[in-house]
């Protein structure tokens, strides 16, 4: 029997409004698990069986803690993508260790980063090693994404992939996890920088005019850009939300901001080692600065201007004073790189350093001072180096 003109308009109509409503009830559902599941490890048991099938099997119900944005930490995540052996070498420990904090869907940003600040040979005189450390995909993706990730960590031996979904809310176990390697296997590296995938970095700068080779040791150094005096916020429909139950004071005490901050090789174990004590809480550079006050100490400022927590336009001078600017997508950075790199421009105020870039002093442009002009860095407590999980 042939169908009417109308039948079949209102089939396709019917068809189509029950597809919408199922890709919306998916949608939830995969949203609900992913949320879910946003704390539980991976069950290592399975993970010995079998590394490379990562599916839904693979995590526990296993949210032991008394609130949803408390973490589950000390809990012994796997490393899934490993380099024992990154900072094993005839010329001793890394100078610098870099852990660049990205989500596994990033690979664009990843190879942004090792074409540009990210590159281990950049300073001639100091070692420095680079790992990008990064969580599970959400479960939907785990396959395809699991393969890519295997073919770039082939290639390019720098993925450290932890066993946890990869959100926003799990940023401070990525950062624990990360100083957890260090203490591993990298136990002798003079500085740890813990840095976001989507700023532009100096490390000209950072190496010798913020670190400084030729200096005495600075076994409790940690310095970026320091908030003082910063609350939490108490609306739960904040970004930033801090539940009174985790943190009950009014005031934070003094942190360096999360897009960037380097400290010393011995402050990153005693760090490490008070973690284990502390309520762990979702807000990454925040913890950090709670782990700070039950050692007793505060960061150490930095050059001033240095760490820019809020975007300024590119100029050539201005950027070469300073360590960190945050804000910057990977075709950005790689636009701007070339012209960085050039060496025949000749900056005001910039001499001393060129011909001594051991000194203490910290040149200031009055390019900087122009660019600074109306870019405010009173910003709140921020968010991950890149969008929350798909």
């Amino acid at each position: 029997m042939k169908l009417s003109r109308r039948h079949l308009v209102w089939g396709a109509l019917l068809s189509t409004a029950f597809g919408g409503l199922l890709l919306l009830l998916v949608g939830q559902f995969v949203n609900f698990r992913t949320r879910s599941l946003d704390l539980l490890p991976l069950d290592s048991t399975e993970l010995a069986e079998d590394t490379l099938n990562l599916s839904l099997r693979k995590f526990e119900w296993q949210t032991q803690t008394p609130h949803p944005l408390q973490l589950k930490y000390p809990y012994p995540y796997p490393f899934l993508l490993n380099h024992p052996d990154k900072c094993e070498g005839p010329r001793g420990a890394p100078f610098l260790l870099m852990l660049v904090m990205t989500q596994p869907q990033d690979v664009g940003r990843r190879q942004a980063i090792r074409k540009t600040w990210g590159n281990e040979t950049l300073e001639l005189g100091v070692i420095i090693r680079r790992l990008f450390v990064l969580g599970l995909p959400p479960p939907l993706f785990t396959k395809e994404l699991h393969e890519l990730l295997q073919e770039e960590d082939r290639e390019h031996g720098d993925l450290l992939q932890v066993g946890f979904l990869d959100t926003y809310r799990n940023l401070t176990l990525k950062v624990l996890m990360g100083l957890e390697w260090m203490a591993q296997y990298c136990p002798d590296a003079h500085y740890v920088l813990k840095v976001d995938g989507d700023v532009f970095l100096n490390p000209s700068f950072l190496v010798q005019q913020v670190l400084q080779p030729n200096g005495p040791p600075r076994p409790d150094f940690i310095t970026g850009h320091i908030y003082r005096g910063k609350g939490p916020f108490r609306s739960p429909a904040n970004k930033w939300y801090m539940p009174p139950e985790l943190y009950l004071q009014d005031i934070y005490p003094p942190f360096c901001g999360g897009p960037g901050y380097v400290l010393s090789g011995p402050l990153a174990l005693r760090i490490l080692a008070v973690a284990q004590t502390l309520k762990v809480i979702y807000l990454e550079d925040v913890f950090v600065g709670l782990c700070l006050q039950q050692l007793g100490l505060e960061p150490i400022p930095p050059p001033p201007e240095s760490f820019r927590l809020s975007r300024i336009a590119y100029e050539h001078c201005a950027y070469h004073q300073l360590a960190l600017v945050h804000g910057f997508q990977p075709q950005e950075l790689l636009q701007i790189w070339q012209d960085f790199q050039t060496v025949n421009k000749i900056c005001p105020g910039m001499m001393d350093w060129n011909n001594d870039p051991h000194s203490s002093s910290f040149p200031f442009s009055p390019h900087l001072s122009e660019l600074s002009k109306g870019s405010s860095q009173q910003l709140p407590p921020r968010g991950p180096s890149s969008s929350p999980a798909l």
